[in-house]
């Protein structure tokens, strides 16, 4: 998993959530991102990235280095 990665996904879900500061290891839904903008979320990973992610992986990973890390096994 590369710096690079979560540092763009940090990007992403702070930007998507309205956020202006969220933890790489903490849950990103307690921190307000609501269900309405997880699709708008796992739309823009899929684009950025160029990888589809299964609906059930991407539920239950709810941290920013979980989903660097989920990005990187289906980019591998």
């Amino acid at each position: 998993m590369t710096d690079t990665n979560i540092s763009t996904i940090l990007e992403i879900v702070l930007r998507i959530g309205g956020l202006a500061h969220i933890d790489p290891d903490a849950d990103y839904f307690e921190a307000g991102v609501t269900s309405v903008q997880s699709l708008p979320l796992l739309l823009e990973l899929e684009d950025r990235f160029q990888v589809s992610i299964p609906d059930d992986q991407f539920i239950h990973t709810r941290t920013v280095r979980g989903l660097a890390k989920l990005v990187e096994t289906l980019t591998n």
